[in-house]
C-alpha cells in the first residue's frame, strides 16, 4: 500500500478557508432579559392582531392573501402556523367564485400550494383568449405578471397551463427590462432577483432578510417590527451554535492533519441554517453541519487525494463499520474514519436519548452508499472514462450527499418514527432522491468546468454533451429542465403528501434543494467561499439594525 508521503497526489486547486476559527467563536451578541421580555410581547400582541384579522370574514380575500404573504415572506410563519391554514382552507372553498385579478388569483393560488392546500391550475383559464393562449392586455399589469411567474413555479408535472405561464411571464419580465437602459435594469433589484431564482427556490432566511431591507422606509409596520427582532433572535442562536462547532472543529485536528481537504466549516454550518433554520432545531442543525463537513473532507479524499488501492479500503472500511478496520488504513485515512464513526455514533446517541430509536444502521447505511458512488466516480476517472448520462445521474444523485444529510435530518425533525417511513427511508423515497437530483445538477452547472480544467471527464454537462452530439449550452439548458422537472414532482408531493413523512421532513428535503441552488447560483461556493460570503455574512454575522 503506497503511503501518503511517498505517493505523488492530485491537488483540486481549491481557494484557502477565509473563517478564521477564533473568530467564529468570538461571534456573540447578548441579549437582556429586557429585550427578551419586549421580543415576547411583541410576538404575543401580534398574534392577537393577526389573528383577529384572519377570522374578519368582511376582510377582502386579496388583503388576507396580502397579509399571509407577508408574514411568510418576512420569515414569520412559524408563528402564525394554525392561523395562516384556518383563513387560506376558508377561501379555497369559494376561491373560484372570487373572480378576482389576475394579480389576486396568481397570489392565491401560490399561496395556497405553497402551504400545501390542493387548487387547480384552472382557475388561470380566465385569463386565456379564445386560442388557449394567455391575452396579451396582461403584459399592461406589471403586478400580476410578477405574481404569475411566481405562481408557475409551483406547478405539477404534466399541468401545462402552468408551464405556459412560466414561459408567458419570463419572456415578458425579461423583454421589458432588455428594453429599458442598462443603468435601470442594474438598479432594478427587484425584478433581477425574481429572474435570478424564484421566491419558491430560494432559502427562506436569506429571503425573509432581502425582504425586510427591501420595505419601503415609510411601511414602518409592526409586523417589520417583529420580523426584524425575529431575525436577529434567530441569528444570535446561529452564533451560539457556530461557537459549539467551533470549538468541536478545534478539538478534532483535522484541518491541520489533512491539509489537502477543505476546510469549510462556516460553509457548512451555512448548509445546515438552510436546510433546518428554525432556532429550536439546534441539535439537528449542528449534527448536519459535522455530517457536511465530513462529507467534503471524505469527497477531497475520493475526488482528488486518494488513490484506488487506499479507496477500496476506505470504502471496505466503511462497509464494515467496524473500529478494527481502520488497522489496514494509511494515517490520514485512519483519522478520518475514526473521526467520522465516533461523530454519526455520537449523533446516533443523540438520537437514542431524544427519540428512544437506534438509527445508527440507517445513517450508516447512507454513507456507506454514498462512499460506493465516490469510489465508481473515481474508478472513471482513473479509467479516463464518461459513463452515459443516465449511468451518471443514477450514481450522481447518491454521491452528492443528499440522502445522507435528510437521512440525518429525518431522525431530528420527525415527531414519530414509523415503520412506513423508515420503509421510505431506506429505498430512497422521491422525497430523498428529487432534492438530491436538485443539489447535483445545481453542483454541476456550477463546478464543471473547473472539474474539467483538472482531468475529470464524468459530470452531467460534459456526459450529456457527448451522448447527445450537442453543445455545453444546450447540455446547461437541458440540466436547467431537469432542475425544473424536479421541482414540479416536490411541489405535488407537498401539496398532496402521499407519503408517511412529516410536513416538517418535507419542508427540510425542500431547504437542502434550495440551499443548493443558492449555494451554487454564481458558481461553486463550497469549491470558492467568497461567492458565499456576502450572504453568509447576512445569515450568520451582521444583525438587521432595528
Amino acid at each position: 500500500m503506497s503511503s501518503s508521503t511517498t505517493t505523488d497526489r492530485r491537488s483540486a486547486g481549491y481557494k484557502p478557508n477565509i473563517w478564521n476559527l477564533d473568530f467564529l467563536k468570538s461571534l456573540k451578541r447578548d441579549y437582556s432579559a429586557d429585550q427578551q421580555d419586549d421580543y415576547e410581547n411583541v410576538v404575543k400582541r401580534l398574534k392577537c392582531e393577526v389573528k383577529n384579522l384572519m377570522v374578519n370574514e368582511e376582510l377582502k380575500p386579496l388583503m388576507v392573501f396580502k397579509i399571509i404573504d407577508e408574514i411568510q415572506r418576512l420569515g414569520l410563519g412559524n408563528h402564525f402556523g394554525e392561523d395562516i391554514e384556518s383563513a387560506l382552507r376558508r377561501l379555497t372553498c369559494k376561491f373560484g367564485d372570487l373572480k378576482l385579478d389576475l394579480h389576486a388569483t396568481a397570489l392565491g393560488f401560490r399561496l395556497l400550494r405553497q402551504n400545501g392546500i390542493f387548487m387547480s391550475q384552472d382557475v388561470f383559464k380566465q385569463f386565456m383568449d379564445e386560442n388557449g393562449n394567455f391575452k396579451p392586455s396582461l403584459c399592461n399589469d406589471n403586478e400580476g405578471m410578477k405574481s404569475l411567474y411566481e405562481a408557475s413555479h409551483l406547478g405539477f408535472e404534466g399541468e401545462h397551463l402552468s408551464d405556459e405561464a412560466k414561459a408567458f411571464t419570463k419572456e415578458h419580465l425579461t423583454n421589458r427590462y432588455k428594453l429599458e437602459d442598462k443603468q435601470t435594469i442594474d438598479d432594478d433589484d427587484d425584478v433581477n432577483h425574481t429572474l435570478g431564482l424564484p421566491l419558491r427556490c430560494r432559502m427562506p432566511k436569506l429571503e425573509a432578510r432581502h425582504y425586510i431591507e427591501t420595505h419601503p422606509n415609510d411601511d414602518e409596520t409592526a409586523l417589520l417590527e417583529l420580523a426584524m427582532l425575529d431575525y436577529n433572535m434567530a441569528q444570535l442562536t446561529h452564533q451560539q451554535d457556530l461557537q459549539e462547532l467551533a470549538r468541536w472543529w478545534k478539538d478534532l485536528e483535522l484541518s491541520e492533519k489533512l491539509s489537502f481537504a477543505r476546510d469549510r466549516l462556516m460553509e457548512c454550518f451555512f448548509w445546515g441554517i438552510g436546510t433546518l433554520p428554525k432556532p429550536e432545531l439546534s441539535s439537528g442543525r449542528k449534527a448536519l453541519t459535522k455530517v457536511f463537513k465530513f462529507i467534503t473532507i471524505i469527497d477531497d479524499i475520493y475526488d482528488v487525494y486518494g488513490t484506488i488501492d487506499e479507496l477500496e479500503l476506505f470504502t471496505n472500511a466503511i462497509e464494515r463499520w467496524n473500529i478494527n478496520a481502520i488497522d489496514e488504513l494509511p494515517d490520514y485515512m485512519k483519522l478520518t474514519f475514526l473521526a467520522l464513526y465516533n461523530t454519526v455514533n455520537e449523533i446516533g446517541y443523540e438520537i437514542l436519548k431524544q427519540k428512544g430509536f437506534n438509527c445508527i444502521p440507517y445513517l450508516k447505511k447512507t454513507w456507506e452508499d454514498m462512499i460506493k458512488a465516490f469510489l465508481v466516480e473515481a474508478k472513471w476517472l482513473q479509467n479516463n472514462q464518461i459513463p452515459t448520462f443516465e449511468e451518471y445521474l443514477n450514481n450522481g444523485w447518491v454521491s452528492v450527499s443528499g440522502v445522507v444529510a435528510l437521512t440525518h435530518v429525518f431522525f431530528f425533525v420527525s415527531p414519530e418514527i414509523t415503520p412506513e417511513a423508515l420503509h421510505c427511508l431506506r429505498n430512497n423515497h422521491d422525497i430523498l432522491r428529487l432534492p438530491s437530483m436538485v443539489f447535483r445538477l445545481s453542483n454541476d452547472l456550477a463546478t464543471s468546468e473547473a472539474e474539467i480544467e483538472r482531468g475529470e471527464t464524468a459530470n452531467a454537462i460534459s456526459c450529456y454533451a457527448k451522448e447527445e452530439g450537442v453543445t455545453m449550452k444546450d447540455a446547461r439548458k437541458h440540466l436547467s429542465k431537469l432542475i425544473d422537472e424536479s421541482w414540479k414532482n416536490l411541489n405535488e408531493i407537498q401539496v398532496l403528501n402521499e407519503t408517511p413523512f412529516s410536513v416538517d421532513f418535507i419542508e427540510a428535503a425542500m431547504n437542502l434543494a434550495r440551499t443548493a441552488q443558492c449555494a451554487y447560483q454564481h458558481g461553486d461556493g463550497h469549491g470558492s467561499p467568497e461567492l458565499i460570503k456576502k450572504k453568509i455574512v447576512s445569515l450568520i454575522v451582521d444583525p438587521i439594525q432595528l
